[in-house]
């Protein structure tokens, strides 16, 4: 049998088990369609308050910004939020 350098993922998953948002409606993270102004801006602004006291908020947002998640709100950082931190850093 060849050697693999892969590892279980398991380990890359375990913050999740300890989320604030775990067992929630993945609507209060993620828009819907053509979700815009006002309620889009609600919607995240609920969402960061549950992210504010999560014991895992760190893992969550690193994850988030290390595989270049496009959707939805992780670790209190928003969609734009991301974007710009992947722009900063070039």
């Amino acid at each position: 049998m060849k050697p693999t350098r892969l590892k279980p993922l398991l380990t890359d998953w375990q913050w999740q088990a300890r989320a604030a948002c775990r067992g929630m409606d993945s609507s209060v993270f993620f828009s819907p369609p053509n979700e815009r102004g006002t309620t889009r801006r609600r919607r995240e602004r609920n969402a960061r308050r549950i992210c504010q006291s999560c014991a895992v908020r760190t893992p969550c947002a690193r994850f988030a910004l290390e595989t270049a998640q496009p959707y939805g709100v992780w670790g209190g950082l928003t969609e734009t939020e991301r974007e710009a931190e992947h722009r900063q850093a070039g």
